[in-house]
């Protein structure tokens, strides 16, 4: 038992007792701000402010299971060698007693930063670095780092596995004790925080200045996702304002991804985050499913912005003849060289087309008011013609009212369409490809993810409508303060303009691995994708280099799939040296796929005790694998339906990308290879998800990439 452990349990229980206290009196504030019979609307008004903010400072104040003390920092005494220097303990929230002394200070502090930045080469000023290993409550142990004079002498180090002397330049790694504990935890099927364990070369990015584009480029099980979600919650405490009006906002690449990273945020105590895929950034359209590998490509491709461009420019024309409106014993008309004329002051009067769409009604109620034999006003015209059919009729040939799924549906339904909006940019195959037959009516249409940005696009070009004028719903595109990317190595470029697009000053946290281009628009470096994104600001790029994650064992195996993947990718440095060595399980001869793997998982589930593990196998083997564990009687999900809640899940492998789990179940390596667009780079993403224990199945000879 360390000496101390006692004496900082008791600190622990004091630290508990403020944050209850700071609970109570923030729950106390509730009653000081009733508003009774015959208040003002000024006191209903400020008391829902007031209550508003008691709620956040309660949900921040909110820890459930989570340790609120993981640490403590001791300063070197002062120059004249005179005292203690002062100490700080670190955790989750800062927590403060009755006089307002800090009792535990927030892991974002600037007086924080030693915490996970100190090194034996450069120790900030400390003399010792303690980490807690708690549960709850309870502190289990004791770990310290000592530095400067301290260090000559013995570090005590609560595990007695030596990892103290990471701070005198053994391995590098700050509270090396308490992290293998934190990675060797099961795992629950949510991504959990780090701050306990956060490292130099993470903590680097997550203090990272706010202005501009960051790129963090991190292998597998480097922590990329989990840093950049401390970022966030770093910027929020850094830069409360504006950013906490601006708004933060993170993308992830699909839904099972957003709910398996929700807790993070929460858990750092910031609950006003935006969580969102890019379908969530339209509004009133269905989006389900993605289009072929083939299809998303042309989707994606830049040139479509020009494309949707042309394909509105197309809908305002001038008529090729007159407008003839009877009105009484005479005819109304609008000469068709005065509608071509209307068309090009409107298109040079506005940015956005369907604010335009009044202008272009005024001039021609005008214009059919000036050839009235007798007065009239071109209000009285409207008044008096704006339910004729010829009117109507003209004024949608010359400038029609679209929503962005009105106007796609119409372009996608017709060839011609296509060409005329895709002149010199799309040939007849691309036209091909986005053709598709139209519906009776655009609100019919099941958009796919690949049309998202499409329909984005559309929108900036088309504006609101008038009709969502009239309701209220003018505003512009929801703009953000600080936007996160997750998986951004898979975004097309109509997928980063639409990021762009949302961008309010240009400061963007974007995360991934180019060796993980998995997608239709797989990257080859990150300059493809800086290219679409803002450039207000000069861009910064950051890499993670050492997996805590993975056990070496494993990442030597898809290290083999990495170097036929991405030549040009060296894998990241394992800190954890230890672990089974991955199984290669060979449906034998006459043997089913199903019950092989199936045999394995029962195998498997033994071994990771309360642990989750991920049967990944291509998608186009997903039943079957699990109508084999059905009849194998082992409880599962499916990943598309459940998420990560069982112990069990079947993951398709397009879906696994940024998850981890205890034990993976990688299902037919060379169908992988075989189906995806880049089988190689899904094959190295399906290896690398196991923190402990990885089997492939496979059905004959293993691919020429995995052998040795």
């Amino acid at each position: 038992m360390h000496p101390d452990l006692q004496a900082e349990q008791a600190y622990i229980d004091f630290a508990y007792e403020c944050l209850d206290q700071a609970r109570a009196r923030a729950g106390q504030l509730q009653t000081m701000v009733e508003v009774g019979r015959g208040g003002t609307e000024q006191a209903r008004f400020e008391r829902d402010v007031i209550w508003d903010t008691i709620v956040h400072r309660l949900a921040q104040l909110h820890l459930g299971d989570a340790s609120l003390c993981f640490g403590r920092i001791d300063r070197e005494p002062d120059g004249d060698g005179t005292g203690d220097g002062e100490s700080f303990h670190i955790g989750r929230i800062a927590v403060a007693d009755a006089n307002q002394e800090p009792v535990v200070v927030d892991w974002r502090a600037p007086v924080a930063e030693p915490f996970y930045r100190a090194t034996g080469r450069s120790p900030m000023g400390l003399a010792r670095r303690r980490h807690f290993a708690s549960r709850g409550r309870t502190l289990l142990d004791i770990e310290d780092e000592l530095f400067g004079e301290r260090a000559l002498g013995i570090a005590l180090d609560g595990d007695g596995d030596g990892a103290g002397d990471g701070a005198r330049g053994g391995t590098g790694i700050s509270g090396y004790g308490a992290l293998i504990t934190a990675l060797e935890t099961s795992r629950s099927g949510r991504l959990g925080d780090i701050v306990a364990t956060i490292q130099g070369e993470q903590d680097e990015i997550i203090r990272a200045p706010l202005p501009g584009v960051l790129v963090v480029q991190g292998g597998p099980g480097t922590g990329k996702t989990v840093v950049a979600l401390h970022r966030a919650a770093y910027l929020l405490y850094t830069h409360r304002f504006p950013l906490e009006d601006q708004g933060v906002l993170v993308v992830g690449p699909n839904r099972l991804f957003l709910a398996y990273i929700e807790q993070v945020l929460p858990s750092l105590g910031e609950a006003g985050v935006e969580l969102a895929v890019l379908a969530d950034l339209v509004d009133s359209v269905r989006v389900r499913g993605s289009d072929r590998p083939a299809v998303a490509r042309v989707k994606g491709d830049e040139r479509m912005a020009r494309v949707i461009a042309r394909a509105v420019r197309d809908r305002e024309r001038g008529l090729r003849g007159d407008v003839r409106v009877p009105h009484g014993l005479q005819h109304l008309v609008v000469p068709a060289e005065r509608t071509q004329r209307i068309v090009v002051d409107a298109r040079r009067r506005f940015r956005v087309h369907n604010a335009g769409r009044r202008f272009v009604e005024a001039a021609v109620y005008d214009a059919l008011a000036a050839s009235s034999r007798t007065p009239m006003s071109a209000e009285e015209a409207r008044t008096r013609l704006r339910s004729s059919v010829e009117v109507r009729s003209a004024l949608e040939r010359m400038w029609p009212v679209l929503t962005p799924a009105e106007l796609l549906h119409d372009l996608f339904g017709s060839r011609a369409l296509l060409r005329s909006a895709g002149r010199g940019g799309l040939d007849d195959e691309a036209v091909d490809a986005l053709h598709r037959p139209r519906l009776d009516a655009a609100d019919q249409v099941v958009w796919t993810t690949d049309d998202v940005p499409l329909l984005d696009e559309a929108r900036a070009v088309l504006g609101p409508t008038p009709r969502a004028r009239r309701h209220g719903d003018d505003d512009e595109v929801r703009t953000y303060g600080h936007i996160v990317v997750d998986e951004a190595q898979d975004l097309s470029p109509m997928q980063l303009r639409m990021l762009n697009r949302r961008s309010l000053g240009g400061s963007m946290t974007v995360v991934g691995d180019i060796a993980q281009s998995t997608g239709a628009w797989a990257h080859a470096d990150w300059d493809e994708v800086l290219a679409f994104l803002p450039d207000r600001k000069p861009s910064r790029r950051a890499e993670l280099t050492v997996g805590y994650r993975i056990p070496a064992p494993n990442m030597a195996l898809a290290a083999r799939a990495l170097a036929a993947a991405a030549p040009d990718v060296s894998p990241p440095r394992s800190i954890r040296r230890d672990g089974r060595p991955p199984r290669m399980a060979r449906v034998p001869d006459g043997g089913e796929l199903g019950a092989t793997v199936a045999a394995a998982v029962i195998d498997e589930l033994d071994r990771v005790g309360t642990g989750n593990l991920a049967v990944i196998c291509p998608a186009s083997l997903v039943d079957l694998v699990s109508a084999a564990l059905d009849t194998a009687e082992v409880a599962h999900g499916a990943a598309l339906q459940q998420g990560l809640d069982n112990q069990v899940t079947v993951v398709p492998v397009g879906m696994v990308k940024g998850l981890e789990l205890d034990a993976t179940v990688v299902v037919e390596p060379a169908v992988i290879l075989e189906e995806e667009a880049q089988g190689a780079r899904a094959l190295y993403v399906a290896l690398t998800r196991a923190t402990k224990l990885l089997t492939v199945v496979h059905t004959g000879p293993l691919p020429e990439i995995l052998a040795e």
